[in-house]
């Protein structure tokens, strides 16, 4: 009987009397199809995917037709949005406009378990919010790349929750790099990322990928009325502003004194505080920290996520670089000193506490002042909140006194004229905004 010869999917399969030969070699065929099918595009889906929730919600939003003067009306409606996994404990990253005003935070992970998150922390200017939720056991996190060597025309993956449509993969090239955007009077970005990858209604918040299945950029907008632009923040950008919002400082109000920036492969320290746990164990201005506790540090997010759940007291050990010489350093964490977080007073007079924002941080606003402070809470029967001021803005300014600092506000608080000065005049930036109003202190209001 002649041998006779078919193709599969570029596989060569030779059928023969034997019965044995047709099967080893239509499984071969079947094997080397299947390779051919996992694409670059595929493996890097699947190398991500399980680090990608979708994020839905009711949230409030001021009807258009609601007149000055007259209380804001508002309506409910459904919001959707997507995260990434950034911590196995938990803590998600997305855009701040996907859970701002969204009582009850669902996140839904790749295995369709669904939980309840909490909003952590915020930034209003950059859109980017922490939340975290309670899975009960270790998340997987999104492979983390970089935005300092993209290039025109690689391929990239946006991945989200487009139009309610979970996990919804695109394709597409990066068409520009360093866009601004102002996608409304209140809210505009610097410094981002065009794809023509489509990115629709509900993608903010999730990943933009390359080609290895690292997320290279967070997805943040689309261009109203056009088709395939959509836009996506650098992740190194991301990661600076992740760092801060789930620092030590932030969320355990706890103190290490270390500042530093990514180095062959650790964490390169630029700056140490004084007086500082880290200048009190020895560490040094061109040290480099590989690892933190368990944590291998290669970005100073890293070294945040290793302090997270410490508290005051806990000791750390540290793997250190100095003079091509690896040595072991153990910081004892300290609680925030006075001049690094909001007083009592400011939250008792003013009804508002406050925090630093880094200079990194705070240059991206774009404004004429050199500083400010973080509005972290705002107590709802408080002179601040009775003039709009939000959690998330920065206050720049008190009368003619800058506020860069805390020592700043104590100051103005302190002066033996302040009490004639009341109410004060504040300055905040909000987005890329700066507002201004009148503040009468509590102890005229007798709060």
């Amino acid at each position: 009987m002649p041998y006779r010869f078919s193709r599969c999917r570029g596989a060569v399969r030779w059928a023969s009397a034997g019965l044995a030969i047709t099967l080893l070699v239509g499984s071969v065929c079947a094997t080397r199809a299947a390779e051919l099918r996992r694409t670059p595009i595929v493996q890097a889906v699947d190398r991500a995917k399980t680090a990608i929730v979708n994020i839905h919600g009711e949230k409030s939003v001021p009807v258009d037709d609601a007149h000055a003067g007259q209380p804001e009306n508002l309506r409910r409606v459904n919001g959707m949005g997507t995260g990434v996994v950034i911590d196995p404990r938990g803590y998600i990253v997305t855009n701040h406009h996907v859970v701002d005003n969204v009582p009850r935070i669902n996140v839904t992970l790749a295995d369709e378990s669904t939980y309840i998150a909490d909003l952590i922390s915020y930034d209003v200017a950059t859109d980017l919010a922490i939340i975290h939720i309670d899975a009960g056991h270790a998340l997987p996190v999104i492979p983390i790349g970089t935005s300092s060597d993209l290039m025109l025309g690689e391929t990239v993956i946006a991945v989200g929750n487009a139009y309610g449509y979970s996990h919804t993969v695109t394709q597409g090239i990066i068409s520009a790099l360093h866009r601004s955007v102002q996608v409304s009077d209140m809210q505009g970005y610097d410094d981002l990322i065009q794809t023509d990858a489509a990115i629709n209604p509900g993608n903010s918040g999730g990943p933009l990928l390359n080609i290895d299945g690292d997320m290279i950029g967070v997805n943040v907008a689309v261009r109203a009325g056009a088709q395939l632009i959509g836009f996506a923040i650098p992740v190194d950008n991301v990661l600076d502003i992740v760092a801060d919002l789930i620092s030590s400082r932030r969320l355990g109000q706890t103190w290490h004194g270390v500042t530093g920036k990514p180095h062959d492969g650790g964490m390169i320290v630029t700056e140490i505080d004084d007086d500082s746990p880290a200048a009190t164990i020895g560490l040094k201005v061109g040290d480099v920290i590989t690892s933190a506790g368990e944590q291998s540090i290669a970005r100073p997010v890293d070294l945040e996520r290793a302090m997270l759940g410490h508290h005051s007291g806990d000791e750390v050990s540290l793997a250190v670089e100095r003079d091509r010489h690896t040595t072991s350093l153990n910081i004892v964490l300290a609680a925030v000193p006075d001049r690094h977080k909001s007083s009592d007073t400011t939250w008792e007079q003013l009804g508002m506490k406050l925090a630093p924002m880094p200079e990194t941080q705070f240059n991206r606003l774009g404004t004429r002042y050199r500083g400010g402070l973080t509005v972290t809470a705002v107590r709802t029967d408080g002179p601040a909140a009775r003039q709009g001021i939000r959690r998330g803005d920065v206050l720049v300014g008190m009368h003619r006194w800058e506020t860069t600092s805390m020592s700043h506000v104590s100051y103005v608080l302190a002066r033996p004229e302040f009490a004639k000065l009341e109410p004060i005049k504040f300055y905040i930036v909000r987005g890329h905004e700066t507002l201004s109003g009148q503040l009468t202190v509590a102890r005229r209001d007798r709060l």
